[in-house]
């Protein structure tokens, strides 16, 4: 059997995630097993998931995936080398691990490939550098200093699929890993798949309007089912007094420590957060060309979650299971005799591992606790919910 990884958010699991693990199977063989590496609740462009980790496992699950594993909070909120190091090196760790799928708008292994390596070169960086001097943005200094060098195939930077692409690229060459990367074309522009975009869905679901058409009758019926219940949708805009909350709690030294700081970006975060009354004003008042919006989200997020410098940077110390069918039991059966990384399936079971794994845990826990004040029926909001609950078994 032939084992596939998957990166995803899955926020929320719609028709092109399904026909994506479908392709990406019959690609390799039809018994091929998949386990994927999904961000929990909070996403990688510093906002909440529109539905919380257990439930976008269940629907993936039920959907086409077999294994469903908890990218870690810090590396889920990470910029997108960050998130790629993370999420690859969790599957990596795995020990079994045979392929990684992932979407890309060029659809071309070559090109994506000539950019990995392009990247990879130390020179590069340096180059880098010297373009960002002129005051532009990291991705336009980085685009820049990659046409100098390989011309018009720089072009593919343009486009975030590629982008995360080429960082699970370059993280499988970093870790020297024995994956075998493979690419399916994206449909659309940007993060937009075949019958709807993620966050169109998001929007037609923050709007009350229908999905099924969009996404898979068995998570469609999750979806459902977590409406009716009061568990979602989650928004930023549910959120945000609770932000605020702990912005207003926090000094100037604490924004200082969170990641991506710099120039000064902290310093004008915190300042912002004294005088605004809502996120999105904290945001504006902050902002600059230089950076990129979303960047700002991560590190609001991160602010208010406790997320430090540092915590990213290696890779992640444990593997938490959110889902599971007969197929994906058998792959943890592998992965128990393999892996390099505990797996944890029982949440007590954290008492037992490191003190990193166990701060790890609690700090994600935390953020769930942070999660379900966004949930609009109020008997759902109690805490420590992490402790408490085992994987989906389907």
């Amino acid at each position: 059997m032939k084992i596939l990884g998957i990166v995803a958010e899955y926020n929320p699991f719609h028709n092109g995630h399904k026909l994506h693990i479908e392709e990406s199977k019959i690609a390799i063989s039809r018994d091929t097993a998949t386990v994927c590496v999904m961000s929990g609740d909070f996403v990688q462009r510093g906002e909440a998931a529109i539905f919380s980790k257990y439930a976008r496992a269940e629907a993936a699950v039920r959907s086409g995936a077999d294994l469903v594993l908890e990218l870690p909070l810090p590396w889920a909120l990470s910029s997108a080398e960050g998130f790629a190091r993370g999420a690859v090196g969790l599957l990596g760790a795995l020990n079994c691990v045979d392929y990684l799928s992932f979407g890309s708008e060029c659809g071309d292994m070559a090109i994506l490939n000539s950019l990995a390596t392009a990247l990879l070169d130390p020179n590069i960086d340096v180059e880098i550098r010297e373009e960002l001097k002129s005051g532009i943005s990291y991705a336009a200094a980085r685009q820049e200093a990659l046409s100098k060098s390989i011309g018009s195939l720089a072009d593919h930077l343009e486009t975030p699929n590629n982008i995360l692409a080429i960082e699970y690229l370059k993280a499988i060459y970093n870790q020297r890993l024995r994956i075998e990367p493979m690419t399916i074309k994206r449909i659309g522009t940007g993060h937009d798949e075949e019958g709807g975009s993620a966050s169109d869905i998001r929007n037609m679901l923050e709007a009350g309007k229908p999905i099924k058409k969009y996404v898979p009758k068995e998570a469609y019926g999750i979806f459902k089912r977590e409406r009716e219940q009061g568990r979602g949708p989650v928004t930023m805009e549910h959120l945000e007094c609770a932000i605020l909350s702990r912005f207003r709690m926090m000094d100037e030294l604490d924004f200082a420590d969170i990641p991506d700081d710099s120039e000064g970006l902290g310093n004008r975060l915190f300042s912002a957060a004294q005088e605004e009354t809502s996120l999105d004003g904290i945001l504006s008042a902050a902002k600059t060309k230089r950076y990129a919006l979303s960047r700002l989200r991560r590190m609001c997020m991160c602010a208010s979650l406790g997320i430090k410098k540092e915590q990213s940077e290696g890779l992640p110390p444990y593997a938490r299971v959110l889902a599971a069918n007969e197929a994906g039991r058998n792959i943890l059966k592998t992965i128990s005799e393999k892996s390099s990384i505990p797996i944890i399936t029982k949440p007590a079971a954290v008492k037992e591992l490191s003190v990193e794994c166990r701060r790890l845990f609690e700090q994600t826990s935390a953020a769930h606790d942070l999660f379900v004040l966004g949930y609009s029926a109020k008997e759902e909001r109690r805490g420590n919910a992490d402790w408490r609950t085992s994987p989906k078994i389907i």
